[in-house]
């Protein structure tokens, strides 16, 4: 069993090529990359047009050089599945979207803004938080166009989902007069939406869902509940039209900045049966519903301080501002510092003979950054853990109570502690007591990190990167990576590489085995500058 303190590396004959931290984002913005834009010309060289049958389009590299600053955007490497909703989604939170060209057979769209400013807001907040469509990261550049013409005739649907957001953004209702749109509209076949929340880096509760969606329609009953380890929601409109009106706008959105992502799709339910008014389901036409045994209701501080900072909470939702915008761009999340709650964490019946600050920091640290980890010094089952905000420490103790920790389940709650203390200067406190508040280890500290988006419960299926690959015959292989991990504690079931080699999936015994082997393994000195990168998965082998 590798020591938990060990400094031993991976040795390899040949010399390792530095390689970057996780997955290299293919992204980016505002820059062109030898890389082809597919303009259609009209008589204007500063407007995009797509005509039908006019044989004078020809295509075009543009200039291989960064663009001014245009309210048309370019956007390539889309999946091909991609929706006109979630290429709309794109720009939505910056202001109105005035004109959208598909090119699916490209895998790429031009997007136009009203204002060359919500396109600089735009281009520069994806700057620092990465725009992924479908969890495919996607590239974001000006247009050297002006202006987005198009033929409705043959970009029907997507100017009709357009037209269906722009309606619903400005507070009016859909133009009833148009053919296309009255299409998509009446392909709402029920009231009732299913809601996923992807990526849920902050928690998401019934009230959050019934601000957000209200803004569309009479929210009349929401169910919230677990499934497959994701939180999911039934919510039912007063009509099926405020159903459809709110899945074309909200679908792929973030409810707070990078994460919290909103996947929605009709239910085949037309109406819900809510028994209880609680923090888990809600009948607003019947609000002398009983909480339920055991079920406790709303707690009041909390659906005030929601109501307070609704604004801050909704902000990724309803169109920013130029201002908002940036501001997001250079915060962490739109919640941070609202959650009502310190950043401390207790956590209880830990196996004093093993347990140390370095394996509390690492396996916390995978759903927040962990500032300071004390093991009490007169009872060294207990610890307390001071994370960056109370938001992350809500997220680490959903996932981490009554996990199996060394042996022992352990217990996480929240403390009445504020901060915690470091020992007076000269005290020896026998290293019970670490300040990790300058570590190169955080997951979270980078505005925008992939990290965001890769948040799990603990499970037995671990995620590897930053696995030395490209190294000719001394690469690392499957047997090096299961010899590794057997040798943490516990039997390695299956294993799967990703293409590059530079990632694999690692399944072991138990999500206990999984535990340990993470806060044995994560940053794991595999030589030359290479430092394994361990993290929980959703996904199976």
């Amino acid at each position: 069993m590798c020591s938990r303190g060990s400094n031993k590396k991976y040795k390899y004959k040949n010399k390792f090529h530095p390689a970057m931290d996780g997955i290299v984002s293919d992204v980016a913005v505002g820059v062109k990359r030898s890389s082809e834009e597919l303009n259609i010309y009209s008589s204007s060289p500063n407007s995009v047009t797509a005509n039908g049958n006019d044989t004078s389009k020809k295509l075009r590299v543009e200039d291989r050089m960064e663009s001014p600053p245009s309210r048309v955007l370019h956007i390539r490497k889309l999946p091909s599945e991609v929706s006109e909703t979630e290429v709309i989604a794109l720009g939505l939170p910056f202001g109105k979207v005035t004109n959208i060209l598909m090119l699916k057979g490209k895998n790429q769209a031009f997007l136009e803004l009203s204002t060359e400013e919500a396109a600089v807001t735009m281009v520069n907040y994806y700057t620092a938080v990465i725009p992924q469509v479908r969890n495919v990261p996607v590239f974001i550049q000006f247009s050297n166009h002006k202006e987005l013409k198009t033929d409705s005739a043959l970009n029907q649907r997507a100017q009709a989902v357009l037209q269906a957001v722009s309606a619903v953004q400005e507070g009016g209702s859909p133009n009833s007069d148009t053919t296309a749109l009255d299409s998509v509209l009446a392909q709402a076949p029920s009231p009732v939406l299913r809601i996923i929340i992807d990526n849920m880096f902050y928690p998401v509760t019934l009230d959050v869902l019934q601000q957000i969606f209200s803004k569309f329609g009479t929210v009349m009953k929401i169910i919230t509940f677990t499934k497959n380890n994701q939180f999911q929601a039934l919510l039912q409109f007063s009509e099926p039209v405020n159903a459809q009106q709110a899945r074309l706008s909200l679908d792929g959105q973030n409810i707070y900045n990078s994460c919290c992502t909103l996947r929605i799709d009709f239910s085949k339910l037309v109406n819900l049966n809510v028994k209880y008014n609680n923090d888990k389901s809600r009948d607003y036409t019947r609000p002398e519903l009983p909480a339920g045994d055991g079920q406790p209701a709303v707690d009041p501080a909390m659906a005030a301080a929601l109501n307070k900072d609704s604004s801050s909470l909704l902000g990724a939702i309803s169109p920013l501002t130029a201002a908002a915008a940036a501001a997001a761009a250079a915060g962490r999340v739109a919640l941070s510092g609202h959650s009502g709650c310190s950043g401390v964490l207790l956590v209880s019946n830990l196996n004093e003979e093993m347990v140390t600050p370095q394996s509390l920091f690492t396996l916390f640290g995978v759903y927040g950054d962990a500032q300071r980890v004390k093991i009490l010094y007169n009872k060294k089952d207990s610890a307390l853990i001071q994370m960056s905000d109370g938001n992350q420490a809500q997220l680490a103790m959903s996932h981490l109570n009554g996990q199996k920790m060394y042996g022992k389940i352990i217990r996480v709650t929240l403390s009445k502690h504020q901060t915690v203390q470091l020992p007076r200067e000269g005290l020896d406190d026998q290293g019970l007591t670490k300040d990790f508040t300058n570590s190169p280890l955080h997951r979270f500290k980078k505005p925008g990190s992939k990290n965001f988006q890769n948040i799990f419960p603990p499970s037995a299926t671990l995620h590897l990167s930053n696995v030395p690959f490209g190294l000719d015959r001394d690469d690392v292989t499957e047997e090096d990576l299961r010899l590794l991990f057997s040798n943490a504690g516990g039997t390695v079931k299956a294993f799967k590489f990703f293409q590059d080699h530079k990632m694999a999936l690692l399944q072991m015994s138990t999500v206990e085995e999984a535990i340990q082997a993470l806060m044995d393994l994560h940053n794991y000195d595999m030589g030359r500058n290479h430092h394994l990168k361990v993290s929980f998965s959703k996904s199976t082998i």
